[in-house]
């Protein structure tokens, strides 16, 4: 499903970014991208969804490259940024219509699809008011909602729980593994460890741009450890197989 190959990354003037990482998320993975503030987090994304180039390496979606055909990829994927930017002049509705008409979908599934998601996340009421005048989480919720509308098989987010109310989370995270039963994947970055612990299948763990460890939760965590032990070890400590 997403294949970043060799990725490298560095900002003018200084060494921070990305250096030769490489990952596979395949279809039906829930795939967590942990690290301290400042690892890499952040710019690996914006580089797989075309907000940043890169320096060097390759990335794919379903066998297609970013770089090469970005439009092609950006209709397969969705992608909601640690601090969503809406267009804070027009009404959640008017938001939503905005984004199902960018990616040509039907009055009618927009319709259902709306509908479904925005009684879900409870702010059915709130769709006629200005983006404006929402709170943060509200803007957290509109902008998943956004992401969803036009079915991506591929959902990548950036701190997603950050702002959700709990009943939000829960609902985010059933509509993660739908995706993921549909053949879909999801690929996102967190903090909250434990969440990651228990919702992901495979794990990948990043310290200064450089990739430290990753694999499946299940081997990587057992024996009585924790998600937490071995973030702190491996932050520590280095690179671990």
């Amino acid at each position: 499903m997403l294949a970043i190959k060799h990725l490298t990354k560095h900002y003018k003037g200084s060494n921070k970014g990305v250096t030769d990482l490489n990952l596979e998320i395949a279809s039906g993975d829930i795939y967590g991208f942990i690290g301290h503030n400042g690892a890499g987090k952040t710019t690996t994304l914006k580089c797989v969804v075309g907000i940043h180039d890169f320096d060097e390496g390759e990335i794919l979606i379903d066998g297609v490259s970013v770089r090469d055909n970005p439009m092609q990829c950006k209709k397969q994927f969705a992608y909601i940024p640690d601090n969503p930017d809406l267009y804070e002049y027009l009404t959640g509705i008017q938001y939503l219509n905005f984004i199902a008409d960018i990616f040509e979908i039907s009055a009618k599934d927009r319709e259902d699809r709306i509908k479904q998601y925005a009684d879900a996340f409870e702010i059915t009421s709130s769709l006629g008011d200005l983006i404006s005048s929402y709170s943060h989480g509200m803007k957290q919720k509109l902008a998943i909602i956004s992401a969803l509308v036009h079915e991506p098989k591929l959902l990548i987010l950036d701190e997603p729980f950050v702002g959700l109310d709990p009943k939000a989370s829960v609902i985010l995270k059933e509509q993660m593994h739908q995706i993921c039963a549909k053949g879909g994947a999801i690929f996102f970055s967190t903090h909250v460890l434990d969440v990651a612990e228990k919702l992901c299948n495979k794990i990948a763990i990043i310290k200064e741009g450089t990739l430290i460890a990753s694999g499946e939760m299940k081997e990587l965590v057992g024996d009585g450890h924790s998600l937490e032990d071995i973030f702190m070890e491996v932050a520590d400590h280095g690179k671990t197989d």
